[in-house]
């Protein structure tokens, strides 16, 4: 009787106990937040737009006194303050917040002409070049720049020209472009900068000098200690998204003892190897004609002809010497070890002209749109011809922006070296082992 009563207990305080509600329903009776009211949310809304209305009163008046790249940074800022506004107006009646109309603007670009001569830094930070050198630019382009003055919105030469270099030298976008120098839309801003782009290419491609100036430039390179050299031949690649160029296009340079792109050849699918596109270029084509122009030195006997230098990733041909293989040049006084050092230095000179290339046009640094990718080439023959320009002028590089490329990561050539290649390599060896134990 005393263990039966205890399980009838037992099995009624079970029974009468409620059972914990299953997580579903605990979460349905879980209260919900209530949604702001219209007027709890204006407020909120009238501080958003006082903070987005003071920096842009700021950049219509006053962002000339900027770094472009604060004064880009702020824009970017803006826009997105601005977008998060708009999403939150969507949240109320119409017409119930009714914003303030813009400032009135001025362009930046008619705000800098005026603020800064002709001496102030600022047009180097702007444009990668002083107001000298800029103008100079425009006196070659303008004829190629001159708008329909019966167009409805003709944009001067001088706007497109400073519009294409600020694009270039800070990688800003057409909305901001279009912002800054007046023009009425992005398209307009994407307009006025391939038209730019095609004028650098029509009206400089003088400044690629290979056969006009082949003297001057083997003069260079004596002072360097490599005799009859025509030039350094070396390769960068430029992002384009997506596989279907490989992730990048690749340019080959030719550059001279200063730097300067003798020969330029880009567009090449990213998964290719250098061996594969020398012998694909025009120079490649026209070396014969174009070095074989020039007189072969006699050297410890021998006689070099006209050559290049290039990498270990390129092949060893007659007219394109490469270095000794398996040479540690720091702890080797061979001929061999000889060469390698001044051919790394020379070396070099390709390698910084790329690496200034980058840094000097922004651009080059982004990771290209596929869509946009065809255009590419044509942008970075611009901004070679653009550096040539600049290396004429003299205008230097900022020592904070200057930068060495260095080499790509291409793999090392594993075919066998030309004969001739090899001689000429040889005599050249022999040459510079004699000059440097002098």
């Amino acid at each position: 009787m005393v263990g039966g009563t205890k399980r009838r207990s037992a099995a009624a305080t079970t029974s009468s106990s409620p059972l914990p509600p299953p997580p579903s329903a605990a979460k349905k009776r879980k209260p919900q937040p209530t949604p702001f009211t219209s007027e709890e949310l204006m407020p909120l809304l009238r501080l958003l737009a006082s903070a987005i209305s003071g920096p842009l009163r700021f950049l219509s008046s006053a962002d000339h006194l900027l770094l472009p790249s604060q004064s880009l940074s702020l824009d970017s800022s803006i826009e997105s303050a601005a977008f998060s506004l708009s999403g939150l107006l969507t949240l109320l009646p119409p017409d119930s917040f009714p914003l303030d109309p813009p400032p009135p603007h001025s362009p930046w670009f008619s705000r800098f002409v005026a603020a800064f001569p002709a001496d102030d830094r600022r047009w180097v930070e702007s444009f990668r070049m002083s107001k000298l050198s800029f103008d100079g630019l425009l006196q070659s382009l303008s004829h190629s720049l001159q708008s329909d003055p019966s167009a409805a919105a003709a944009v001067p030469p001088d706007v497109k020209l400073g519009a294409a270099l600020f694009r270039l030298a800070h990688a800003a976008p057409y909305r901001a472009v279009a912002w800054r120098f007046g023009l009425p839309s992005p398209d307009a801003a994407c307009r006025a900068f391939y038209e730019v782009c095609k004028a650098i290419t029509d009206r400089l491609v003088s400044l690629f000098e290979l056969s006009s100036d082949l003297r001057r430039v083997v003069r260079g390179f004596e002072q360097l200690s490599l005799p009859n050299c025509c030039g350094v031949l070396g390769f960068a690649r430029f992002a384009v998204e997506g596989p279907s160029r490989g992730g990048s296009v690749i340019a080959q340079g030719l550059v001279d003892s200063e730097g300067r792109f003798l020969d330029v050849s880009v567009g090449w699918h990213g998964s290719m190897l250098p061996a594969q596109i020398i012998t694909r270029t025009k120079l490649y084509k026209a070396q014969a004609l174009v070095l074989g122009l020039g007189s072969p030195m006699e050297l410890n006997g021998g006689s070099v002809p006209q050559y290049l230098l290039g990498g270990s990733c390129c092949p060893l041909l007659p007219r394109l010497l490469t270095p000794f293989r398996g040479v540690d040049s720091s702890l080797n006084s061979s001929k061999a070890a000889s060469f390698n050092n001044v051919h790394a230095r020379g070396m070099e000179l390709v390698y910084r002209s790329f690496g200034k290339l980058r840094a000097r046009w922004q651009l080059l640094q982004t990771s290209w749109k596929k869509e946009c990718a065809d255009a590419l080439p044509y942008v970075i023959v611009a901004s070679c011809l653009l550096h040539n320009f600049l290396v004429k002028c003299g205008e230097p590089m900022d020592d904070e922006i200057e930068t060495s490329m260095g080499e790509l990561d291409f793999p090392d050539f594993e075919g066998k070296g030309d004969e001739d290649g090899e001689r000429i390599r040889e005599m050249l060896a022999s040459h510079l082992s004699l000059v440097s134990s002098e």
